[in-house]
């Protein structure tokens, strides 16, 4: 089974001062994890992470520059390389999927081409960077459609959805693109609900009738929002059916419920924390703590295992806190419509190095 890392803000934490540790020895992280037999690196791409004044989004900054040199960083250090693309200015998820700016006035026909011209032109530089790509994602989350209004998947009385056609134009066209330069790399379709066998019955179904041409179903996976052990994996056993290579792009799980900001700030949390754990519904087998972290890893790659898992992915471990290190600027906020949320890093406890940049047990867990 593979094993791989999703570090797009690794540059970030670089440039304001993080330095990670194993005990109380400086380290070099991804030497580290390459030392762990993780052997993967999935890098996300925006298209223009900034304002048109020139303002940066942060949260990585992640644009095509940043893809390059990180992909070749990682490369040098005997990576193989999953590209992400999101197909918006800034995050892509269930609940956003942003039309990039410069495509805001495009009809479906005009979307349709832009998607394909966009990959194709964008994978013809990272090829011209000597740059291979194992995988690719096109889009990212896409549960509920991507680039909405037009591409995005609508929600009956009866629960179903409508406006798959729309949506597989759109795929078609990025897939496409990826066949013609670099027919080599595996497709994801990436989704998240993962527990959810009705929602993955219905949009791999519509895939099939279509011909969509994918390769590999890319599951999201955070028991605070998609179940148990158990109701996640019986959803992969049912996806079998579709006859297509699976893995988990994006996993996580918290060592701490405890925040990195002790003083008043100003009613935000993170993702996970003393106040919303009882909300969220977090696996009682596993607790929030590092030993919990842990054994959650260890119990779940071996499922993976057992179950006919390709591969599996940490989001962001290296996301730690620090000056200056956020989940989004204010102009970044008003891009998707999120305005006036702290841009604090939400996510620093779902590390595999603590607040203070020290390794935690779960990152030893996490190798072949």
């Amino acid at each position: 089974m593979k094993l791989g890392i999703d570090v797009s803000t690794y540059f970030e934490e670089l440039e304001h001062g993080a330095k990670y540790y194993d005990g109380n020895k400086e380290v070099q992280p991804l030497d580290l994890f390459r030392e762990n037999g993780v052997d993967y690196m999935r890098i996300r791409l925006w298209v223009q992470p900034s304002s048109d004044n020139g303002e940066p989004y942060l949260a990585g900054n992640c644009d095509l520059d940043n893809f390059l040199r990180l992909a070749t960083l990682a490369q040098q250090k005997g990576y193989s390389i999953m590209l992400d693309f999101h197909y918006s200015d800034f995050w892509a998820d269930p609940g956003k999927q942003c039309v990039p700016k410069s495509w805001a006035n495009l009809d479906l026909d005009g979307l349709v081409q832009k998607v394909y011209d966009y990959t194709k032109e964008t994978l013809q530089v990272i090829a011209q960077h000597g740059i291979k790509l194992a995988y690719i994602q096109v889009g990212n989350e896409i549960t509920n459609g991507m680039l909405w209004p037009l591409g995005k998947l609508i929600e009956q009385p009866d629960k179903s959805r409508t406006n798959f056609d729309s949506l597989i134009r759109l795929l078609k066209a990025g897939i496409k693109a990826c066949r013609e330069v670099t027919p080599e790399s595996a497709i994801i379709l990436h989704l998240e609900k993962s527990y959810d066998q009705v929602i993955y019955n219905e949009y791999f179904t519509h895939m099939e009738q279509a011909g969509v041409d994918y390769d590999v179903i890319g599951y999201s996976y955070y028991p605070y929002w998609h179940g148990t052990f158990e109701q996640f994996y019986a959803n992969v056993d049912f996806c079998k059916k579709f006859g297509k290579r699976q893995m988990v792009v994006e996993l996580g799980y918290a060592f701490t419920a405890e925040d990195y900001i002790k003083h008043d700030h100003g009613g935000a949390h993170l993702v996970v924390s003393n106040d919303n754990l009882e909300a969220l519904g977090f696996v009682q087998e596993y607790p929030i703590s590092r030993e919990g972290q842990k054994h959650f890893t260890e119990k779940f790659l071996q499922m993976a295992e057992e179950h006919g898992i390709e591969g599996v992915f940490w989001w962001e471990p290296l996301w730690i806190p620090g000056d200056g290190i956020c989940w989004a600027s204010e102009i970044a906020m008003k891009y998707i419509h999120e305005e006036g949320k702290s841009s604090r890093n939400e996510w620093a406890n779902q590390c595999l190095f603590d607040y203070k940049g020290v390794k935690l047990p779960a990152f030893d867990a996490f190798k072949k």
